[in-house]
């Protein structure tokens, strides 16, 4: 069948038009970057490549893990918090969950508590019933999943049309083994639900998140410093979830009324064939088992950090700090008469906090918790200012205009600087490449349900020196189409960051990490066929957790993280072998190894960036003894005779 064809039978069977099939197969792509000489740099990796797929920890992927000889990994199977088939194990204790009482003012580390003999069920919350073409998760035929998702190959479009749950939305997930007997801790997802199936996708909000990890210095010892004990995911799901958005709790009330369940307590098996890819390139490479997500809660905010090295508040959009709407303000004190219902939250809520003034809603609570410490722990505040915490649209559109024209969620435009400005200033070339931007840029209202490009996920599109300049836009920011051209012409610039679509990101509930996996297997197969495999380093992670749980210890290092371990996978021909990193790091280590390898100065006196590589006892490989210290990721290469310059 002609490409016309497949294009006029796939817009007929969804009711639109031929145009926008062929606005989707052929829009222009910028043209690849210009080749350019290198700058010079500390090692022999001249390109780096950042792919940041979404929402899974690292237990959650890695829990029964086993690393090559000779290496140690830090996950639920090595504690004997669970088995190699996936059931309790000896110590299953240590992740036992807790419900907990939080009638009054929010606390991160509520009392009383009462373990669950068996965690509430898990739930389907936001996870497809069925396929349909007008729903794309899954796409009901092939034929119209491959025009819409062109970034996957071979088996992987397969995965595109299967894994609908046939159960309701926000039900018990019955697919799962024993669903009603689990226990008090983590299950293994499958082989209940196959590893393609679709499932559930827990809370990921920032307040959520510091409460169900439970952090306190009463919990704290010499192997727990912080004392999180994440303990509570299951216990403010069920009672807390996603929130209502300033709406009173529903009634009646149930432990299904979120649809969650314990969703975040499920994890895949890599021992019996989950996630085939992801333990291919930990077996072969270098996997980090210390990797964190650096701001608790969810996509934004982490994608925010990691191009900023810091928050980003609420301003005029000329650069001044500025008060949001008041219905836009953070308060996870509970509703009177409820059990931790949260007063205002939510995606078109609060998602801003002005963590400068211990008086604000949520604040006390974690900042109280931060001067606690052995070391105490600055929150790193601008004064006045309300940071964006959880999901808000940034400020402009692709084509540069005002974003507020179709959403008054929307954080306005920010003049803080950013890592595009430290690489541009040293003439070191950069873009993000984020799928779907062509799609994007056409369709600014978002009514086009193919348009799956994620605008919370690029830190360059908040930024008004970026998006006020129509030059600088078409230099940084392309569709990944450009960035397979620049892979075949040997024309990738310096540092690529690189974002799938929401098709294939591996966000639960609307994506699934076997997508991911091919969105991955993509890029790293097509680099390695290249000339750049020898000078190209891959680092392959997430944004956040997702809200799942996780064993691995946390470090606080300002009042925004950091939060739970995510997988971090590097890639390139210098870091083979299948080993395991235990360095502690997060987000803006990436950024650390970037600034260190060309040579580059901070993006601010008072990001991130500047702290130190951690110092660590010789008894525990986990916890920088120098808090807050963040790796750079160069101990995760081996270079050979190469010199590399030193760490700051």
């Amino acid at each position: 069948m002609s490409s016309s064809s497949l294009l006029a039978q796939a817009g007929q069977h969804l009711g639109v038009g031929v145009s926008m099939f062929a606005l989707m197969a052929n829009l222009g792509a910028p043209a690849p970057a210009a080749a350019q000489e290198h700058p010079a740099t500390a090692t022999p990796i001249q390109h780096v490549i950042v792919i940041i797929g979404e929402n899974r920890s690292f237990d959650h992927v890695y829990a029964t893990y086993k690393p090559a000889k000779g290496q140690t990994v830090s996950n639920l199977l090595s504690k004997g918090i669970i088995n190699a088939n996936g059931q309790a194990g000896p110590n299953w204790a240590l992740a036992a969950q807790s419900a907990a009482l939080d009638k009054t003012t929010f606390a991160i580390a509520p009392t009383p508590k009462k373990q669950y003999l068996n965690i509430p069920p898990p739930g389907t919350q936001g996870a497809p019933t069925e396929a349909s073409d007008s729903s794309p998760a899954p796409f009901q035929t092939l034929a119209v999943a491959e025009l819409a998702e062109p970034d996957l190959f071979g088996k992987y479009n397969n995965y595109l049309i299967t894994g609908a749950t046939g159960l309701p939305f926000g039900v018990v997930d019955t697919r799962i083994n024993h669903v009603y007997g689990l226990g008090p801790g983590p299950f293994q997802i499958t082989p209940g639900a196959v590893y393609d199936s679709y499932t559930g996708s827990p809370v990921h909000r920032f307040y959520q998140m510091w409460q169900q990890t439970d952090c306190a210095t009463a919990h704290a010892n010499s192997s727990n410093p912080s004392g999180c004990l994440s303990d509570l995911f299951s216990w403010v799901e069920v009672m807390n979830g996603t929130g209502g958005n300033g709406e009173a709790r529903p009634v009646p009330f149930t432990e299904m009324t979120t649809g969650e369940g314990s969703d975040a307590l499920g994890f895949y098996n890599v021992q019996k064939g989950d996630a085939p890819y992801m333990k291919y390139l930990a077996d072969n490479y270098t996997l980090s088992d210390n990797m964190h997500q650096s701001v608790m809660g969810g996509t934004g905010a982490n994608h925010v950090m990691f191009g900023y090295a810091d928050g980003i508040w609420y301003s005029d959009g000329n650069g001044h700090i500025a008060t949001p709407p008041t219905e836009q303000i953070e308060n996870p004190n509970p509703q009177a008469g409820t059990n931790n219902w949260y007063d205002q939250d939510g995606y078109s809520g609060g998602t801003y906090s002005n963590c400068s003034d211990a008086t604000q809603p949520g604040v006390t609570a974690v900042e109280n918790y931060l001067e606690s410490l052995s070391t105490p722990i600055s929150p790193r505040c601008t004064a006045g200012a309300y940071y964006l915490l959880n999901n808000y649209n940034p400020g402009y559109l692709g084509n540069g205009s005002s974003a507020f024209t179709y959403s008054a969620f929307t954080i306005p435009p920010t003049a803080q600087p950013h890592i595009g400005d430290v690489l541009s200033s040293a003439g070191v070339s950069w873009t993000y490449f984020g799928e779907g931007w062509n799609l994007y840029v056409t369709d600014p209202a978002g009514t086009n349900p193919y348009d799956a490009y994620c605008n919370i996920c690029n830190p360059f599109q908040y930024a008004s020196d970026i998006m006020t300049n129509p030059t600088q836009i078409a230099a940084h920011i392309q569709d990944t189409t450009s960035l397979y051209e620049d892979i075949d012409l040997g024309t990738l610039p310096a540092v690529s960051v690189v974002k799938p679509s929401g098709f294939t990101d591996g966000h639960p509930a609307s994506s699934k990490l076997d997508l991911f996996e091919g969105f991955v297997n993509r890029i790293v197969n097509q680099v390695q066929a290249s000339s750049l495999w020898s000078s190209t380093a891959i680092f392959i992670t997430e944004d956040e957790g997702g809200g799942y749980y996780d064993s691995g210890y946390i470090q606080p290092v300002d009042f925004f993280g950091d939060g739970t371990r995510i997988p971090l996978l590097i890639v390139s021909p210098y870091s083979t072998g299948g080993i395991v990193n235990h360095s502690y790091a997060d987000h803006v280590s990436v950024i650390k190894f970037i600034e260190r390898n060309w040579g580059l100065g901070t993006i601010g006196a008072h990001t991130r960036d500047n702290f130190p590589n951690p110092v660590t006892s010789s008894g525990n490989a986990y916890v920088p003894t120098n808090s807050p210290a963040l790796d750079d990721l160069f101990d995760a290469f081996n270079f050979g005779d190469v010199k590399v310059a030193s760490s700051r």
